[in-house]
């Protein structure tokens, strides 16, 4: 009896998950389940995600998203840990992490001609634990930081 429950116990967390989160790929990397639960999430907030993983020479945006009235962009790091590792995911972001995601940023906007549209830099920190029995934690935290490192960027 007791293992029918922990089965029913089991089905019921995941499709919890997946009606909060979308549906996401559990056998995928822990950073691309993160992204995955992150996009889903920013979803319903109301964001329209426009790129997923856009990357060049400069650096690396886990997410680009627009707002409800597309008056601005924003550029999203998505932060994962495992529950069972110390610390909050959002403290992975560094001031080097941070410019090297302005970096990224400003050249998205310069090849997209949108260098005239407000943006933002926002991070969301997941929780993924291991352990079924806990559910995952996401927490967003718009206008984390400033674009920094900027100086010279088109000389």
């Amino acid at each position: 009896m007791a293992i029918a429950a922990k089965s029913f116990f089991d089905r019921f967390i995941n499709a919890y998950q997946d009606w909060r989160f979308g549906s996401i790929d559990r056998s995928a990397k822990l950073g691309v389940r993160g992204e995955q639960a992150a996009a889903r999430f920013l979803r319903r907030k109301g964001l329209t995600i426009i790129v997923h993983g856009e990357s060049d020479r400069a650096g690396e945006v886990d997410l680009i998203a627009t707002d409800r009235r597309r008056t601005s962009i924003i550029f999203v790091e998505v932060k994962t840990l495992a529950s069972t590792k110390p610390g909050h995911p959002a403290d992975r972001v560094d001031e080097n992490k941070q410019a090297r995601i302005t970096r990224a940023g400003l050249r998205y906007l310069h090849r997209n001609k949108l260098l005239g549209c407000v943006c933002r830099f926002d991070v969301v920190a997941v929780w993924w634990p291991s352990d079924s029995d806990q559910p995952t934690r996401i927490e967003h935290y718009p206008g984390a930081f400033e674009a920094t490192n900027v100086n010279g960027f088109y000389s």
